[in-house]
């Protein structure tokens, strides 16, 4: 088994080993991965913090070892704190985007003197990070203020609060309590709809008084009801709403 750590800001995960294949997730920097196979530039990886399994170019990483990738793993190292900052290579400037991972800066003999988020915050501040997201644009398999889907917003909110989530909307929705009633959820608490299969594929964060923070075209705040998401602009709801999560 190799290991590799992300020494770009944001690079694309694949479903294939294909510049035009889907994103299906990203990985910014400072993250570590398995490498699972490798296929001329490319290679198949699995995600230390979500296990999510896609394809990087093998331009994208920098290999490293066993030793470090179990440091990282079980590390909780702080996170970059602002919509982007700079890294110092020492001969140029890299920028990263909010919640860039830290740990692997002496590894990388890079330096960062921005602000730092680490450790588990409390509940209310969930809402707060949400707003740093807000007006982002849609961008499927996005987890940036650039480009962001509404599980990689959910994740990553979290994530720079110090809570794990899994990466997709359906397999986040197996996480934490089940709420029987909106009237019974707190800001913070996640709220997941579904399609006319069942399927869940959508997720946003509640807020105060019968709102809620989501990635729908933009990260945006609507209202929700027992029905789902209401969206005043097209006048009708948008999202049947599926079940309410208390993770925290």
């Amino acid at each position: 088994m190799q290991y590799a750590i992300c020494n770009l800001g944001i690079v694309p995960l694949r479903l294939e080993p294909s510049d035009t294949s889907e994103m299906l997730s990203q990985v910014l920097y400072g993250e570590y991965f398995k490498i699972l196979e490798e296929r001329g530039k490319w290679s198949r990886i699995r995600t230390a913090f979500d296990g999510v399994e896609a394809w990087i170019d093998n331009k994208q990483y920098q290999k490293v070892t066993e030793e470090h990738y179990q440091s990282a793993e079980i590390s909780e190292g702080p996170l970059s704190g602002d919509l982007v900052d700079f890294v110092d290579t020492g001969n140029q400037l890299l920028p990263v985007p909010l919640g860039s991972e830290l740990h692997g800066l002496e590894l990388l003999q890079h330096n960062f003197s921005g602000n730092r988020m680490q450790g588990k915050r409390d509940k209310p501040k969930l809402i707060e990070t949400a707003f740093l997201y807000l007006n982002a644009p849609f961008m499927w398999g996005g987890k940036t203020p650039f480009g962001i889907d509404s599980s990689g917003f959910t994740q990553m909110v979290y994530k720079l609060n110090g809570y794990k989530l899994s990466r997709n909307a359906a397999d986040q929705a197996k996480q934490g309590e089940s709420l029987s009633f909106i009237e019974e959820s707190e800001p913070g608490d996640l709220a997941f709809f579904d399609n006319k299969e069942g399927v869940i594929t959508h997720v946003g964060i509640i807020m105060n008084d019968n709102y809620i923070i989501h990635s729908d075209g933009r990260v945006r705040l609507d209202r929700i009801d027992h029905s789902g998401i209401y969206n005043a602009e097209m006048r009708r709801h948008t999202h049947q709403l599926r079940v309410i999560k208390k993770i925290i």
